[in-house]
């Protein structure tokens, strides 16, 4: 059983570096230029390993293998001196929460704050993702933090081929499928959540007028060590 979700609004970092490990290389960026940004005094500490998220969409699943990589991580890090860690990469999220289960020190998931803004602006979530091993895991979320609430609806679509595009470096082909989502189903949901950090970027692009609040993860989860 993992541990309770903490709920409150404002994470709490230890005396140690703050580490990162992400499955997608250019997350070392954005997550790192973010932190200097709002944790301008804080030691940061970055894994890549890219072999994780590709290993879990050939096994369209984070297999117990996976885990024990990813937990070794976690563990290197903390015997480097890190004593929070958070994982950037929401297709491990139910992964991170076994971890944290077993361990003393904080190890997070990057979409928590993320979820949890989005329960607070409404009841109907939407759930944008790019990735089949993202979707389940993020939905779940969304249930878990809603304590239940049976009024609490999710509309959840996966953008086919969009990260595909974006990994062969046809960034205009993702974006044109990650629209194409967010019409679908923005007239159904009152906020809608991107499931991967690497859809972010694509937000900075979109207009605002009539549209419900699109929520992506990377600075409200690093501006959750800050509130």
């Amino acid at each position: 059983m993992t541990k309770p979700l903490d709920k409150s609004p404002r994470l709490r970092l230890g005396k140690g570096p703050l580490g990162f490990i992400h499955t997608v290389g250019n997350l070392r960026g954005i997550f790192g230029a973010l932190a200097e940004e709002l944790l301008p005094n804080l030691d940061v500490k970055h894994v890549v390993d890219e072999a994780l998220l590709k290993d879990a969409i050939a096994e369209g699943e984070v297999t117990s293998e996976i885990e024990a990589r990813l937990a070794a991580h976690v563990a290197a890090l903390s015997q480097s001196g890190t004593d929070t860690i958070m994982v950037t990469c929401s297709s491990m999220g139910q992964a991170v929460d076994r971890i944290a289960a077993k361990t003393d020190f904080p190890v997070l998931r990057v979409d928590a704050a993320m979820v949890d803004k989005a329960l607070r602006i409404g009841k109907r979530i939407g759930v944008l993702a790019t990735l089949r091993t993202t979707m389940t895991p993020t939905v779940d979320l969304v249930r878990r933090r809603s304590n239940g609430d049976a009024s609490v609806k999710v509309e959840a679509y996966l953008c086919e081929g969009a990260f595909e595009a974006l990994k062969a470096g046809d960034v205009a082909r993702h974006d044109e499928l990650v629209g194409g989502g967010l019409r679908r189903i923005e007239p159904l949901v009152d906020v809608v959540i991107l499931a991967q950090a690497s859809m972010a970027r694509v937000v900075a692009g979109l207009g605002t007028a009539s549209r419900p609040p699109i929520l992506s993860s990377p600075r409200l989860a690093v501006q959750a060590f800050v509130q």
